[in-house]
């Protein structure tokens, strides 16, 4: 890991101790469940910072070549920048917790969490579903 990443909050303090291994995974996926993260979200065209549409939001979604939904998370707004630059309408999005997105998006795909950075972590839809109803309990 270089030295150009620089834990700015808790669950990338967390990612970086998993990834040394000096820290149990299953303190991690707590920590996780605990944290807030950011979602890149579509926004339509704006007037003055508003959106024109009230409809649902849309969040950022990959689909694998297996055809497989990956939806894409970030431990920070400002991690998001670079790689949703390549997504147009994508600028925004929300900071929110991890738990609240597992509850209103329910279950039945992946999870990629910082996508292209060095201190990230992917969940397979099974994951993603384990990690569910850990949250419900």
């Amino acid at each position: 890991m270089s030295a150009s990443f620089i834990a700015q909050n808790d669950l990338e303090r967390q990612l970086i101790a998993a990834q040394n291994g000096e820290l149990p995974p299953e303190q991690l996926l707590m920590t996780l469940l605990n944290s807030e993260v950011f979602m890149p979200v579509y926004e339509s065209q704006q007037i003055g910072g508003l959106q024109t549409t009230t409809s649902t939001a849309q969040p950022l979604k990959l689909t694998t070549e297996t055809g497989d939904a990956v939806l894409v998370l970030f431990s920070s707004p400002e991690r998001a920048k670079v790689f949703v630059a390549d997504f147009p309408g994508y600028g925004g999005g929300l900071v929110t917790e991890f738990r609240w997105i597992l509850e209103k998006l329910g279950v039945g795909y992946a999870i990629t969490l910082n996508p292209s950075l060095e201190v990230g972590m992917d969940f397979e839809a099974q994951d993603v579903a384990q990690l569910a109803a850990l949250s419900a309990e």
